[in-house]
């Protein structure tokens, strides 16, 4: 198959995937990302192997966002935006992509422009060496972008890479397909009793994700210092009545359980306590791993009521103790909460541009087939359909690409 295009929306593993599955069929392929960077949120996780492969899936992302970079049929437009789209015998795609402050063609990531901008946040760069671009100008923290007081950054690159009062570009695409990869969004803890945002040593699973990426180990973000009591919370924001969201996760357990042995192989005298309503197994060798996890890491089934800050900025726990009857309060160094997968919000604007059908969770109806899609040669791939693994993305990716072949093979006759 040579002939055909396809317009990939979300840049993730989901959208990285399928569109190399598509490339190699001999398809235009173009990805449109929102953000700076692809990738998606998987992108930011640190490999969890130990001793031995544990099968994260963070080394396959990190594969294949090099092979999507390198592959002259895929063509990535980040920061870019679906504003409009009508069908006639195609799709005609109109999309808004932001300025192009940071030519990537000319950047030589030196560094330069970090180490002399004034204002924290204004400069960002990817989560891996394979993202282009490699940095990124956040118009929110950029002084040049509120009141254009500042622009040291384009004085002092030696390429001449920065460029700060850019355009935008409008851009029509006709396509034959379309794969709606939007991914997930992360759970918000602020509204939980947690302290989230409040309390410094209070982060996220995916916060501690990046941490072990860049860092390698564990530090206490208010003091850069080693913690010796670590909890782990799962189910924040999933498996919640009160929120409404009923729904499992699915990859939380798995991804906090392998996190948890990673700690404790590096920085073994870390106490790590496990609190959680059940674990889900998860691969064909979860028995052995959760035995082995059980001796490693405290397991407490009880999520618990309130976290207090004490003055020395550590964290007491509140938490009913079933085998005792009691409650229990119990100092922590750090807290890490295991956020669950939500629908994105981009998924609203993709129901006003395909008419999509979404459950009654929140996400997209629909698979590899588009069964519920009332435009034809639309799909979806990934977690716009509801929480999975990456391993579970890859094979919906997959599914969304034999359906786009067969859809093009119908269209030839």
């Amino acid at each position: 198959m040579a002939d055909g295009k396809v317009l990939i929306i979300g840049g993730g593993v989901a959208g990285l995937s399928a569109a190399l599955g598509l490339a190699r069929l001999g398809l235009e392929v173009q990805i449109v990302e929102k953000k700076s960077f692809l990738g998606g949120h998987a992108i930011r996780f640190s490999c969890k192997a130990t001793d031995r492969c544990v099968k994260c899936g963070a080394c396959r992302v990190e594969e294949t966002l090099k092979n999507v970079t390198n592959n002259p049929k895929i063509k990535v437009w980040t920061e870019t935006r679906v504003i409009n789209v009508s069908k006639a015998n195609t799709f005609t795609i109109h999309l808004s992509k932001r300025p192009e402050y940071i030519n990537p063609r000319k950047c030589t990531r030196c560094g330069a422009c970090f180490d002399q901008c004034p204002e924290s946040g204004a400069l960002i760069q990817g989560y891996s060496k394979y993202n282009f671009p490699f940095v990124a100008i956040c118009e929110e923290n950029c002084s040049f972008m509120q009141d254009r007081s500042c622009c040291i950054c384009q004085e002092i690159c030696p390429e001449a890479a920065i460029q700060l009062d850019g355009n935008s570009q409008q851009k029509v695409y006709l396509a034959d397909a379309i794969i709606i990869a939007t991914g997930f969004q992360p759970f918000n803890p602020e509204s939980k009793p947690y302290g989230y945002n409040s309390f410094p040593n209070v982060i996220t699973n995916l916060q501690l994700e990046e941490m072990l990426k860049r860092e390698s180990i564990v530090l206490r973000p208010s003091d850069n210092t080693i913690p010796k009591k670590i909890a782990f919370i799962q189910c924040v924001g999933s498996r919640d009545a009160k929120l409404n969201h009923l729904w499992c996760s699915k990859v939380c357990c798995a991804s906090a359980l392998r996190l948890a042995r990673l700690i404790k192989s590096r920085q073994p005298e870390i106490e790590i306590s496990f609190f959680y309503i059940d674990v889900q197994t998860f691969g064909r060798d979860f028995q052995a791993f959760y035995a082995a996890v059980q001796n490693e890491v405290r397991m407490i089934r009880n999520i618990p009521g309130d976290i207090y800050q004490t003055e020395d900025k550590r964290l007491q726990v509140n938490f009913y103790d079933a085998a005792l009857s009691i409650t229990q309060e119990e100092i922590f160094d750090m807290v890490a909460l295991s956020i669950g997968i939500t629908p994105s919000s981009e998924l609203n604007k993709m129901v006003e541009l395909f008419e999509l059908r979404l459950d009654e969770t929140g996400f997209a109806f629909g698979s590899g087939e588009a069964q519920w899609f009332s435009v034809p040669g639309v799909y979806t791939a990934g977690t716009a359909s509801g929480p999975m693994s990456i391993a579970e993305t890859v094979a919906s990716a997959s599914q969304a690409v034999t359906a786009v072949a067969k859809l093009l093979r119908q269209k030839a006759g």
